[in-house]
């Protein structure tokens, strides 16, 4: 019987069916828990997002019934890990427009420019040549402190396709990081010369996680979060050149044995900020689609945490913490000079 088209482009263990439901369900319904833990009240004033949440919560049924779990989880956790992942990528775009990126202006896209290139390039180095880790921890590392945390780290191993517990320690690490800045940041705020909106650049331009830099502006002043809110996520667009300069140094790095990985996902995160710069989607639309998309987040970031086991986290050592702790001092301090200098 001939092949469809379907068929040919699709891989069978992705192609909708039975096998994937067992695997997708545990995984969605831990990514609903995530985005119901982060709304408690309790919880939400630590900016803990629902994708630190939901990979706590895969963390805990992998480790807790670990053997246990059985193997028809594989395919519905391997779908939720990646073609869910570029989805929410895809979609995080909605978040940003081009208009966002010319409020800021030339200093705030030259700040951006040079903390994500600085700290990936110090990043990547350190931790091979200070702290002896890998080539993949030490990008993923960077990665998470240099552009936009957990969502940088997902995206990034879909590039490079890096073992789940490297992601999940570089996850922990520029979480543990990123919360450390939510009160450090405002209590430095009334000491270091700036003014709100310097501020606000300042704190979009080092500070981990969205939600962190939310947390981070609403403490100062409404003006200061909306600036910060504005540079982070110009900071994010940098993800899509990372990807595929990422992508092109993989393909060098294997002696062109592996073809070039192309992140489409990263040129459809792209393709949905140039449709939000061009189109006002009504507020009840976009908001379901953000909510969609951190679902969708969640769902993966959920997925890596039930094949992650704690014994292959603690063999990495601190060395991936030290590397983190460096990224941060970087970013607080240098990106602080930075800032100083382009205001």
């Amino acid at each position: 019987m001939p092949q469809t088209v379907a068929s040919r482009l699709i891989p069978e263990s992705l192609r909708p069916g039975p096998r994937l439901l067992p695997g997708l369900a545990l995984a969605l319904a831990l990514g609903l828990a995530g985005l119901w833990l982060a709304d408690l009240p309790w919880l939400a004033r630590w900016q803990l997002s629902a994708l630190t949440c939901a990979i706590v919560l895969g963390l805990l049924v992998g480790n807790v019934l670990g053997a246990r779990l059985p193997a028809s989880l594989g395919p519905g956790l391997h779908l939720s890990q990646r073609q869910l992942l570029r989805a929410g990528v895809v979609l995080y775009g909605l978040r940003l427009s081009f208009q966002d990126i010319a409020a800021i202006g030339v200093a705030g896209l030259l700040v951006d420019l040079v903390v994500v290139v600085s700290t990936l390039l110090l990043g990547t180095w350190a931790g091979r040549r200070w702290f002896g880790l890998d080539r993949h921890t030490a990008m993923l590392t960077a990665a998470g402190s240099a552009i936009c945390g957990a969502a940088a780290v997902l995206a990034v191993e879909r590039v490079i396709r890096a073992e789940p517990s490297k992601v999940a320690i570089a996850v922990a690490t520029v979480v543990l990081f990123g919360t450390l800045n939510i009160f450090l940041y405002p209590a430095l705020y009334p000491h270091i010369g700036l003014d709100p909106a310097a501020f606000g650049l300042y704190a979009g331009a080092t500070v981990h996680e969205v939600a962190q830099v939310v947390a981070v502006g609403s403490a100062v002043s409404p003006e200061t979060a909306d600036a910060a809110v504005i540079v982070k996520l110009t900071r994010v667009l940098l993800l899509v050149p990372v990807l595929l300069a990422l992508g092109w140094h993989e393909a060098r790095a294997n002696g062109g044995e592996r073809a070039m990985v192309i992140p489409w996902f990263a040129l459809g995160f792209l393709a949905v900020v140039a449709f939000n710069s061009l189109v006002e989607l009504p507020p009840s639309w976009k908001s379901a689609l953000l909510t969609l998309d951190t679902l969708l987040l969640a769902t993966a970031m959920a997925a890596l945490g039930v094949e992650t086991r704690v014994a292959k986290l603690r063999a990495l050592g601190p060395r991936p913490l030290l590397l983190a702790g460096v990224l941060f001092l970087w970013l607080s301090v240098g990106g602080y000079l930075l800032v100083r200098a382009a205001t």
